[in-house]
């Protein structure tokens, strides 16, 4: 033995314990990881931005005698009938099948208490969902699952889904154990085998058949109905032009900070964009082609707070969608359920293994005994009450800034705490007016 003391152990940067844990899996099991959710890396995001409240250059409102309105009209450049939601936070796409039935019609009953709209996800319409949702927007997806001419009537707009930001560029997964019975006839698919959906939809090539595609949808709704197109963050200003062209309504545009019900998880962390970095690309779009407010955006992917929403609002959107705060809010991966969370290999606040179908909350899985633990009024009322809360911090936010509308908050009311964040929002730093692509200094 030397007399020398030896180097203390030192773990690799690059070769961390989770990546060390990540390769013995694939290697003692020889397939990929999936889960559902969205990328758990840290990424520049709404919290990488601060708002410059008024003071003297700038006029505040006062909370309780000055209005600060929150509505907001989708749909206006060719439906007959455009959506009017009297918050900008709407609910994003999740499907019966990736939810239960009671998740599916708490999200409705919460929705329309809160005057705002939820949305269908791939497999098509739920009677639950429908009776229950004040404003539905049907989802039109690559898969095709469960689509149904009659529903897209009955709905209040179609969502036409070229990509997500969890996984722009692939398709979801349904496995065996979720697909009941009930799931199975609605997606004319064998029970309990496992389903794919597909990247890309079947009947088009490039944009000029997706502009093809939307006059049958807007013929089939004798073109009452808001087209929406949905893409996921990957190159947002190309993208968003081309759903323009085509004739969008509106476009909806998801960053990696979204989830999904399940994929590879190689594909949720090292594929698409921050939703950060999207947002003002997708403005520009909209702004060169002479359309931003004509064709609305609705921006996804992360969104948490009312912070949030002003900040999404503030780079140019008109409204949000959310998809895991949602959830949450219905009771997902709740400490009180910790104990049944740690019989399944996982802990309240990490459980991700959505696709297993044994989600103790009751929310993602197709289990009757496990869902039936799940009360959709009660849910419902949670998912108001949160809505309600961030269209609240929003207003706060706004009134001050000294605007009398969400709308009118604007790049100018921002500044950004970090250089990532500074270059991806096109926002100054804090106390200069020059972020990283602009000329100048101070």
């Amino acid at each position: 033995m030397s007399d020398f003391p030896h180097t203390p152990p030192r773990f690799s940067a690059t070769f961390t314990p989770a990546v060390n844990a990540e390769i013995r899996r694939a290697a003692a099991s020889g397939i990929y990881d999936i889960r559902g959710g969205g990328t758990k890396r840290h990424l520049p995001h709404f919290d990488d931005l601060l708002f410059l409240g008024a003071s003297i250059s700038r006029y505040p409102l006062e909370g309780y005698r000055e209005k600060c309105a929150t509505d907001v009209w989708l749909g206006t450049r060719h439906a007959k009938k455009p959506i009017h939601l009297d918050i900008p936070v709407t609910i994003a796409g999740m499907s019966f099948g990736a939810l239960s039935g009671p998740a599916k019609e708490a999200l409705g009953r919460g929705a329309s208490e809160a005057g705002t709209s939820t949305t269908t996800g791939d497999g098509g319409m739920t009677e639950e969902e429908r009776g229950h949702s004040k404003t539905l927007v049907y989802q039109y997806l690559p898969s095709r699952y469960g689509m149904n001419p009659d529903d897209l009537r009955r709905a209040d707009a179609i969502e036409v889904v070229v990509g997500q930001g969890a996984k722009p560029g692939g398709g979801g997964m349904l496995l065996g154990q979720k697909i009941s019975d009930r799931v199975a006839m609605m997606r004319n698919l064998p029970k309990g085998i496992d389903q794919r959906s597909a990247c890309r939809h079947p009947d088009w090539t490039g944009p000029d058949d997706l502009e093809i595609k939307i006059n049958e949808l807007r013929e089939i709704t004798d073109w009452e109905k808001p087209i929406y197109v949905k893409i996921g963050g990957a190159r947002p200003y190309y993208d968003t032009a081309l759903a323009i062209k085509a004739g969008a309504d509106v476009v909806v545009l998801d960053g990696m900070q979204g989830g999904t019900a399940a994929t590879q998880d190689v594909f949720i962390e090292h594929v698409g964009m921050p939703i950060l970095a999207c947002i003002p690309q997708a403005v520009k779009a909209l702004q060169d082609m002479g359309m931003h407010r004509k064709v609305q955006l609705i921006v996804s992917g992360g969104i948490r707070s009312g912070a949030d929403v002003a900040k999404a609002m503030a780079l140019g959107a008109d409204a949000v969608a959310i998809g895991t705060a949602a959830l949450i809010a219905l009771g997902d991966n709740d400490p009180a359920l910790e104990e049944e969370y740690q019989k399944l290999g996982s802990t309240a606040g990490a459980y991700d293994d959505w696709h297993e179908g044994r989600d103790p909350a009751g929310i993602t899985t197709q289990d009757p005994e496990l869902y039936k633990r799940f009360d959709p009024v009660l849910g419902g009322r949670r998912l108001k009450n949160y809505l309600k809360v961030m269209t609240l911090e929003a207003q706060t936010i706004a009134r001050a800034c000294g605007k009398n509308h969400l709308h009118n908050l604007e790049p100018e009311d921002l500044c950004a705490l970090t250089m990532e964040a500074a270059a991806m929002a096109r926002i100054p730093l804090a106390g200069t007016d020059w972020y990283p692509g602009k000329g100048g200094g101070m």
